[in-house]
């Protein structure tokens, strides 16, 4: 028995009862999901910013340096005078924003990725000036 009903007084008689809209309901899942979505995504957007902050990358003139994480610590460290290659990787979106990755391969099977950089040419160039017995790399002007 509802509220109305049970407040009757005794010559009352229940003409109509009337209900809340749909468009309602549909902006109470609209606004349970938003909060839902943020609820859970606000610590996973922090933990993808604190991810990306912890991320060093850089060229000195006698090594070429990768750190990532902030609690937890991991390096990658190639000596200048150990790189045979420093190759570029951009897809269409890397080339149109000017985005990619740069590998670098050392002596025997050592490899040292560094992705995610922005202006990989820069950087190819940069680490291709300090290395020893290397003529840097002209900027092509054409491309």
């Amino acid at each position: 028995m509802s509220y109305i009903e049970e407040s009757l007084s005794k010559d009352e008689n229940v003409v109509d009862v009337f209900k809340i809209h749909w468009l309602f309901w549909a902006n109470i899942i609209f606004w349970g999901a938003l909060i839902s979505v943020l609820i859970i995504g606000i610590p996973i957007f922090i933990y993808w910013i604190l991810k990306f902050r912890g991320i060093e990358r850089g060229v000195t003139n006698k090594r070429v340096i990768s750190k990532w994480g902030i609690i937890g610590r991991e390096t990658d460290e190639m000596k200048l005078s150990s790189i045979e290659t420093v190759e570029i990787t951009q897809g269409i979106w890397g080339r149109i924003l000017n985005f990619g990755t740069v590998r670098i391969t050392g002596r025997g099977e050592s490899v040292l990725v560094l992705d995610h950089l922005d202006d990989p040419m820069k950087v190819k160039r940069t680490i291709e000036s300090v290395r020893p017995d290397t003529e840097p790399v002209e900027k092509d002007s054409s491309i």
